[in-house]
């Protein structure tokens, strides 16, 4: 397999805007209003380029204090978007997701890159941000998605139990979903990054399953750490 990947230029990413721009015309057209679709392009294209420069003095710096800031924030910043979907947010609720999200997910990750990878140094930026970055990301989205419908089937005055197993059930339908459909209705980015890179299919098949296994794992521990924290508040 060849081991390089080809490198894109500002210039030639040009080229990938043209179906972006049909798009654009179709929502000018049809009087839906572009404003927030261009303002999500615009931020989508300089966000990417800034963790682009951000990455790149992290892996240099390769400092494990720098590292565990950047999970620090990474946490922290999960925390707060999980409960974007809530109406009645609190300090105490906020707690309480950043702790689920940080549980979950630091525990898989510790077995995923000491256990699965064995990762020398444990805090290499290379391996250990991206990895990160998908565990906290899919944990965040769970509870966020736990929290929103446990909110619901609360108000509803429905049995605690009830709207337990409802919020819990519906936040894993988006992974339990992936489960299904990788490798059929779709590959992964991460899997489809490792081929393009060249390397081989079916290493890039074990990483995947990697992927898959830590994204359900953390997101079903999460989900569960809240329920269980914010059960404490309705007994």
């Amino acid at each position: 397999m060849n081991q390089s990947i080809y490198n894109i230029s500002y210039l030639d990413l040009l080229w990938v805007f043209i179906p972006v721009f049909f798009v654009i015309v179709i929502f000018i057209r049809w009087s839906l209003g572009v404003s927030s679709v261009l303002h999500g392009l615009f931020r989508m294209c300089v966000q990417l380029v800034l963790v682009g420069y951000v990455l790149n003095f992290i892996f240099d710096a390769n400092q494990p204090l720098i590292i565990v800031g950047i999970l620090c924030i990474m946490l922290s910043a999960a925390g707060i978007i999980a409960l974007r979907p809530v109406s009645k947010r609190s300090k105490d609720l906020y707690l309480k997701a950043f702790l689920s999200i940080a549980i979950g997910g630091l525990i898989t990750l510790i077995i995923v890159t000491q256990g699965v990878i064995g990762l020398n140094p444990w805090y290499k930026p290379q391996y250990l941000i991206p990895l990160a970055g998908m565990i906290f990301a899919n944990s965040m989205n769970a509870v966020s998605l736990c929290a929103e419908r446990l909110e619901a089937e609360l108000e509803r005055e429905n049995d605690y139990i009830k709207a337990r197993a409802s919020a819990f059930r519906a936040a894993l339908i988006p992974v339990t979903n992936a489960l299904f459909a990788v490798g059929i209705v779709s590959l992964p980015g991460m899997m489809t990054g490792q081929i393009l890179s060249g390397i081989s299919p079916l290493i890039a098949a074990r990483y995947q399953i990697m992927v898959m296994c830590m994204i359900f794992g953390s997101a079903g521990i999460s989900v569960a750490l809240y329920i269980k924290l914010v059960e404490k508040g309705h007994h």
